[in-house]
This record gives C-alpha cells, sequence and structure tokens, in this order.
C-alpha cells in the first residue's frame, strides 16, 4: 500500500471521475472513457472496499472550461467540502478542470479536508507543499495544452480559410461542384426562389414584404437537409421572416467567401458564471473576405445595400435613425423628417377623433427634460402637399421614361411568377412519372409492394391535378400585363403621373415609396416669422430643395381680429357709440371675423376684449347717479328708482354704461319736496343747498 494512503483515507468514500469533452468522443474515443472507468479496479487494489467506490460519470460530453453544466462536478466539490472524501481519481488533471479556477479550488478544499488526489502517474496529497506544487504545475501544463491545441486547429483552420478552401454548410441556392467549388444551385427552380427573394426585397424594402409577396403568390422555397436519412435532399415549404433575414444577411449570395462572421464573446451570468454566446461580429472585423470567390445573385454593393436598408428598417434603432420602411399610415413623409433645432428625426402623432389627423412632432429635448417645449409640431396636410408637388416637378420630364420602366418590371414580375409555376409544374410531372415507372418495373407477384407502389402513384397523380388547379387559378387573378390593350392603358396612365399619384386606388405605402426613391431626408425648423415652416429636402443625388411654408392660423387666430380693425375700433369709439360704430362698419362694407355683419354687441365685446373704453359723450349740464343721490342726501338706490319710473330725466350710450341726468329745477322741488315729506326716505346725509338755476352739479 502506498504509505500517503492511510486508514483514514480508506474509511471515506473514493470517488473516480470520469469525463469527456464531446459527445464525438465519446462516440469515437471510447479507449479514453475505458481508461478512465479502470480506475475503479485501481482504487481496489490500493484498499479501498468495492462499496467505497463511486463512479462519476453524468458529465461526459460535457466540457471542462467551466463548472457550468457539470452537475457531478459540483457534486464532488461539495463532498470534498463535507470531508466525506477520502480520494478523487481521475485519469489526468485535464479530466477534473480545464480552468485552473476549478482545479486550484478544488485542489484548495482537498488540502483543507485531507482529501488525496489519484491519477494514473501517483498519489498525491495537496496539503504537502510538494505534492501541492506538482498537481498546481499539472494544471497550468494542462490549460497550456489546451491553448497550444486550439490555436494550432484555429491557426490551421485560419489558414485554408485565407484560400477559400475550409469547406462549411453552405445556404441553399449555393452548393459544392464535382471539384469542390461554390457555385449556384443547378436547380433551375432552387435558383428561381432565391432569386425572387432578392427581387421582392428590392421591390418592397423589407422582409416582411418577401413574405407576404410569397404568400400571395402560394410559392414554395426549399431547405436542404444536411446529416440524417434526408442529408443533401431538398424540402420545399412556406418562406418565413427568419429565413429572409437569414438569406438577405448572408454575403455568400454576393459571391464573397467568408469566414469569421460570427464569434463567441464570454460575459458573467447573474449567477457569478462564466457563460459563452454566439455573435454576429461587423463586417471590418471578419478574419477573411474573398471577393468573387465564386457566382452570386447579386452585387456586393447591393448586399451593403440591403444591409442598410434593414438597418433603417429598425423601429428601436434609436431617435438617430430617420428613413424606415414604408407602412399604411397617412403621413406621406414618416421616416424621413429631421429637426432643424435638435437634430432628431420626427415622429407621427394621430390627433382628432378616432385619430385622423396626422401630425409630426418633436418632443425629444421635452421628454428628456431638456426643454419645456417640444421642437416642432404641425399638421402633416401642409408639408407632404408641397412635398408632394416637389417630387411631381423632379419626375415631369422622366414620365415616359418611368411609364416603359414600370411596364417592364410588371411584364418581367409575372414572368418569374409564371416560371416558378412551371417548374413547379414540371418537378411534380416528374415525380408521378417516377412514381408510374416504379409501379410498372414491380413484379406483379409482388401484390403487397405493387399496391403500396400504385397508391404512391396515385397520390402523386391527384397532386399534380391539383396543383395545374392552383397554378390556373392564379395564373387568372394575378396576371398583369397581357394584351396590348392593357399594355396601352398602362402607358397611358403611367403617363400622366399626377392622376395616377391622387388616385384613390393608390395606396399611401405606394406613395411613400416613390418619395423614399426619390428623397434622401428633409430637414425641418422654423422661420423667423411666427407660423413659417422652412423647409430642406436633399434628395438622392444630394441635390437640395428649400421650401418655405407659411402654417395656417389656428382656430383661435381665425376668429381673432387683424390689428387694423381693432386700431379703428379704437379711434370711433372716441366720439361714437358702438352701434354706431357697428352701423359705420356696415356702411363700409366690413364684416366681422365669422363673415357676419357688424352689430353693436360685437363692436362692445372687441372694446371688453382690448380694454377700450366707452365714449366720453357727457354733456357738461348732466350729472351721474352719484351727483344727485349726494345732492339730495339719499342713497344711490332711490336715484336708480326715480329713474326707473321716469321721475329724472337720465339717458345712457348703451346697456352696462353709466347713466346721465339732466335736473331741472321742477324736478329738484319736486323731489325735496318728496324726500322731506317721505316716511320711507330718510336722508343720511345733509342735503346741499339749492343751486342757482341753470348751474351743474
Amino acid at each position: 500500500m502506498n504509505s500517503t494512503i492511510s486508514e483514514h483515507h480508506l474509511g471515506k468514500t473514493a470517488y473516480v471521475y470520469v469525463r469527456q469533452s464531446t459527445m464525438g468522443q465519446v462516440r469515437h474515443h471510447q479507449e479514453s472513457t475505458e481508461r478512465q472507468y479502470a480506475l475503479r479496479q485501481k482504487a481496489l487494489e490500493l484498499g479501498w472496499n468495492e462499496p467505497a467506490v463511486q463512479i462519476l460519470d453524468h458529465d461526459l460530453g460535457k466540457s471542462g472550461t467551466q463548472m457550468l453544466g457539470r452537475e457531478d462536478f459540483k457534486a464532488l466539490v461539495a463532498e470534498v467540502s463535507m470531508g466525506r472524501v477520502g480520494a478523487v481519481f481521475a485519469l489526468e488533471v485535464s479530466r477534473l478542470a480545464r480552468s485552473n479556477l476549478d482545479w486550484h479550488r478544488l485542489l484548495e478544499l482537498c488540502a483543507l479536508t485531507d482529501t488525496l488526489v489519484i491519477d494514473e502517474d501517483g498519489c498525491y496529497n495537496p496539503a504537502d507543499f510538494n505534492d501541492g506544487l506538482l498537481l498546481g504545475l499539472k494544471g497550468t501544463m494542462a490549460q497550456a495544452e489546451l491553448h497550444l491545441l486550439r490555436g494550432r486547429l484555429l491557426g490551421g483552420k485560419l489558414n485554408k480559410a485565407k484560400k477559400g478552401e475550409l469547406r462549411f454548410p453552405l445556404p441553399v441556392g449555393l452548393c459544392f461542384d464535382e471539384e469542390g467549388r461554390t457555385a449556384v444551385d443547378p436547380d433551375e427552380e432552387v435558383r428561381g426562389a432565391v432569386a425572387l427573394v432578392f427581387r421582392f426585397f428590392r421591390e418592397t424594402g423589407t422582409a416582411y414584404g418577401i413574405v407576404q409577396r410569397f404568400a400571395a403568390g402560394a410559392l414554395r422555397f426549399p431547405r436542404r437537409a444536411y446529416g440524417g436519412a434526408w442529408d443533401g435532399k431538398l424540402i420545399w415549404g412556406r418562406l418565413t421572416h427568419s429565413r429572409v433575414l437569414n438569406i438577405l444577411k448572408n454575403p455568400s449570395y454576393a459571391g464573397m467567401y467568408v469566414f469569421g462572421r460570427y464569434q463567441y464573446r464570454r460575459r458573467i451570468s447573474s449567477t457569478g458564471e462564466v457563460q459563452k454566446r454566439v455573435c454576429a461580429t461587423p463586417i471590418e472585423e471578419w478574419r477573411v473576405r474573398l471577393e468573387r470567390h465564386h457566382e452570386g445573385y447579386i452585387s456586393w454593393d447591393e448586399y451593403l445595400q440591403n444591409q442598410e436598408q434593414l438597418e433603417k428598417n429598425r423601429t428601436n434603432g434609436g431617435a438617430t435613425m430617420v428613413s424606415g420602411p414604408a407602412r399604411e399610415g397617412l403621413a406621406l413623409l414618416q421616416g424621413l423628417l429631421m429637426c432643424g433645432h435638435c437634430g432628431r428625426a420626427l415622429t407621427v402623432r394621430y390627433t382628432g377623433s378616432g385619430g385622423i389627423y396626422p401630425t409630426y412632432l418633436c418632443n425629444r429635448l421635452r421628454r428628456e427634460g431638456l426643454a419645456q417645449r417640444d421642437c416642432l409640431s404641425f399638421r402633416c396636410d401642409l408639408l407632404d402637399q408641397a412635398v408632394t408637388e416637389e417630387a411631381l416637378k423632379a419626375l415631369q420630364p422622366a414620365q415616359l421614361e418611368l411609364a416603359v420602366a414600370a411596364l417592364e418590371e410588371l411584364e418581367a414580375r409575372d414572368h418569374d411568377l409564371g416560371q416558378q409555376w412551371k417548374m413547379r409544374l414540371e418537378r411534380a410531372e416528374y415525380e408521378a412519372a417516377l412514381a408510374e415507372r416504379r409501379y410498372e418495373e414491380v413484379d406483379p407477384a409482388q401484390r403487397l409492394v405493387a399496391a403500396t407502389l400504385e397508391r404512391r402513384w396515385n397520390t402523386a397523380l391527384q397532386q399534380l391535378e391539383e396543383l395545374r388547379k392552383q397554378a390556373a387559378e392564379f395564373q387568372q387573378r394575378h396576371a398583369r400585363v397581357a394584351t396590348p390593350e392593357q399594355k396601352a392603358k398602362v402607358l397611358a396612365l403611367a403617363k400622366d403621373l399626377p392622376r395616377l399619384w391622387h388616385a384613390p386606388t393608390t395606396q399611401s405605402k405606394d406613395r411613400k415609396r416613390i418619395l423614399r426613391l426619390l428623397i434622401r431626408d428633409i430637414t425641418v425648423e422654423k422661420g423667423s416669422v411666427p407660423k413659417q415652416l422652412l423647409v430642406h429636402i436633399r434628395w438622392q443625388g444630394n441635390a437640395c430643395t428649400d421650401i418655405t411654408l407659411q402654417r395656417p392660423p389656428s382656430a383661435a387666430d381665425r376668429v381673432r381680429y387683424p390689428a387694423a380693425v381693432v386700431d379703428r375700433v379704437r379711434e370711433l369709439a372716441r366720439h361714437l357709440t358702438d352701434a354706431e360704430i357697428a352701423e359705420q362698419f356696415r356702411r363700409e362694407g366690413s364684416i366681422s371675423a365669422t363673415g357676419k355683419t357688424f352689430t353693436g354687441l360685437i363692436i362692445r365685446e372687441i372694446r371688453f376684449t382690448y380694454r377700450i373704453p366707452p365714449p366720453v359723450l357727457r354733456k357738461p349740464e348732466e350729472l351721474t347717479v352719484a351727483q344727485v343721490a349726494e345732492h339730495f342726501g339719499v342713497r344711490e338706490g332711490v336715484v336708480y328708482y326715480w329713474i326707473e319710473y321716469a321721475h329724472l330725466q337720465a339717458r345712457r350710450l348703451n346697456a352696462g354704461s353709466p347713466y346721465w341726468i339732466t335736473l331741472n329745477a321742477t324736478d329738484e322741488l319736486r323731489l325735496r319736496d318728496w324726500v322731506q315729506n317721505s316716511e320711507r326716505i330718510h336722508p343720511h346725509i345733509p342735503i346741499s343747498p339749492k343751486p342757482a338755476e341753470g348751474s351743474a352739479l
């Protein structure tokens, strides 16, 4: 027995840790697995009894670079930390851990609990300095070995990739020829389906638009199976949004050989474990880029334009993004406008009952607390109409060329869709003929086999007939330009572009697409004059056009009287009453802000709003109510009573203006007697002496 092993160690459990890094090693490198299981016999030879030897083999096929996912290794560490383990058996240090962190943590626990570490080379006690030093060196060498192996493998792959010879699964539409070179798929239907994806993206500008086009045309899209019984076979099915994005982002379709599109990134999770995930890298960080490596479906410039368009289509890209996909909303310039004040993109808000009034808005600074008011906010129709007029002016010289190009585009689209259906029918006819040949070549005596082949033949014929019906319905429903009369109509309609633009059948999305082909972006800012907008249009060719727009007045501004009318009322009010001023306006032919003739009430409202005092037209001999009340020593209410029952001669300019009273000698004597002899009127101030006749108080 080894002198390092004592009865204390033999009285505890011995764990044999078995691990292989990948399932491929487990299946194809079984010698290493057998050697690890043989450590059980070694533990028995060293003195442990059979029940005390436990095998931990649930980590087979798992990497040892970290503790994540290795449940048996976690259990081993837990048992060691509780002092229940006498020895840990492993084929070598790298079997226990490929990470120095995990390895030294285990060694520290073994040293604290007096646990032995035994491999093929010997028995070690981590509590002993020399043994601990040797085990630490072994762990460092194992990690260095892993680094060297990885460097050699990656170096070989990178060197082969630089020559364009490193092979990896190709996307659908590309395959390897007899000489191992990358080439387009020889299947014409496959090539047509892939080409339609890029064609529809040029037309729609969105990945969802491609999916909708394929669904509307009842078109299928292939995928090639890798591995298993279906290895290399084509499987036709529905095109999905994720497939479209993978196709548009794959540079292989642009004829470029790429290595290093995706790289591993490590991060620390919330539980403190190191996790690796695959992340896409920018184009400038790709390790290998070989242009014109093979024949592609698009050019490299078109590939870059597609990536730029996909980036613009993102709705979570932040406020600095300007353009975007054309959508169904009423705002034609959505995604093209920039604020001249803060440089952010303007958004669209729908206001009014039911959201029928689209509005362009820039409120980024206010939302971030950097301003008290929005930068810009105005209705869409004013700016949309002005920009539309400029766009139609720019298109006017090229209307005939546009008409011919639109006609050719429609014919090419119908031809491509028809070709896809034609090739799909040819494939179905081939499968039916193949089923027929198999049925005819079978031995009639094999009735069971013949019945199965006959059933497959009938199924193929039914599928062929159903496909022919679908093709006929599609051709009847989606054929666009077929006859000379239809071509003439399209040419005539395209020549009159303004009528086509304003037609009710033209969708807002189509108008937006046309504007995006012409305009790169539009900057809007406030002018020096109130209600003024300065619009700077930057066309796709970098030419610029400046427009000045005057925003319509608000509802309050539309009923607000201009300064000239207010000044006229202020001038006339010096010597005319409200009714007389209204009569003067009627003689001049003026009308109010609401389109009505002027009345005294309207003039009164104008004076009240703009604080215009009433005219001072009191005659020298006329008295006010307060003066009369003071003269007779009564309350003002008594004077109003006398006026109401015509005991005094009084006049007023209009309702609300003060009374002006004319007091003659007869009325004064009568009213003095009334005050002296009345039981209800009690003077609260002395009565002033009788004024001289003809004098004013």
